[in-house]
Parts: C-alpha cells; sequence; structure tokens
C-alpha cells in the first residue's frame, strides 16, 4: 500500500491531484476523492479566509499517522491526503483525500474515516477572519461525534 501525506502552502488543485492518483491504475475498482472547501461563512458570521498555522514536522506527521491508521483500517491501495496550510481564500480547496481500493466500499469508509480523523486530530491550529476580526476555530461537538464512530 502507497500512502502520500503532505502539507502545501500553495494553491490545491483537486483536478491534478486526482489525476496523479488516477495515473496508470489497473488493479483497483474504485477511486473516492473528497475535497474540503473553505467556506465565506460560518456560525460567527461573515469569513473572508481562514489561516491555518502548523508546527513544521509536527503537523506533518499528524497526517501521516491518520493516513497510516486508515490503511490498517480498511483494505485499500492508495491513500492521498494533501492539506493546506497558511492562508486560504474562501471557495479553495482546504484539503484533498483520495482513496484507491479494490473494492468500492473499502474506499468509502477509508475516506470518511479519514476526514473524520483529518477534522478533529490533524496537528492544526484554525482561524477564521472576517470584517469584525478574527477567532480561532476547534471541532464542534458533531465532529467529535463524527469521530466517536470510528472508535475501536
Amino acid at each position: 500500500m502507497a500512502i502520500t501525506a503532505r502539507l502545501s502552502e500553495d494553491l490545491l488543485v483537486a483536478e491534478t491531484e486526482l489525476q496523479a492518483v488516477l495515473a496508470g491504475r489497473t488493479g483497483d475498482g474504485a477511486v473516492v476523492a473528497f475535497v474540503g472547501l473553505a467556506r465565506d461563512s460560518s456560525r460567527a458570521g461573515v469569513v473572508t479566509g481562514l489561516h491555518l498555522d502548523h508546527y513544521a514536522g509536527f503537523t506533518e506527521r499528524s497526517l501521516e499517522v491518520i493516513a497510516a491508521d486508515a490503511g490498517a483500517h480498511f483494505a485499500v491501495s492508495d491513500i492521498h491526503v494533501i492539506h493546506r496550510c497558511g492562508d486560504v481564500a474562501p471557495g479553495e480547496a482546504i484539503v484533498f483525500v483520495a482513496v484507491a481500493a479494490p473494492h468500492r466500499r473499502a474506499a468509502f469508509e477509508a475516506a470518511d474515516y479519514l476526514m473524520d480523523r483529518l477534522k478533529t486530530e490533524a496537528a492544526f491550529w484554525k482561524r477564521e477572519d472576517g470584517p469584525d476580526g478574527s477567532r480561532w476555530i476547534e471541532p464542534t461537538d458533531q465532529d467529535r461525534a463524527d469521530r466517536r464512530r470510528w472508535s475501536d
């Protein structure tokens, strides 16, 4: 199984990432991809930007651990996790997750698992910026409930 887990301060182009995952793939029956986008609003109001702060080395390792755990839990061939850091504008991709597997169910479940873990455990400090100032954000109660679905 191959795992790609990386951070990027650059614009994340999901189509390019997906093409890389699909290239030359003949032994799998499914590739499931998810793209998370920055929104222009939240419970706190208008959002003009999102800032994802990270600690070099530590944050990358958290992505790698989450991806490796997904590989250990599901019958998959490839896992790709590309996560933005730094400043992200509304409408831009924050995260790209793709999972290749011989069968669709494992690919869907692994992608879902990855997103639940990334949302609650990836080592980022997230700040929403808006016309009324900035605020640090944490995973919601629903995010935590989603994560608990996968508890062993």
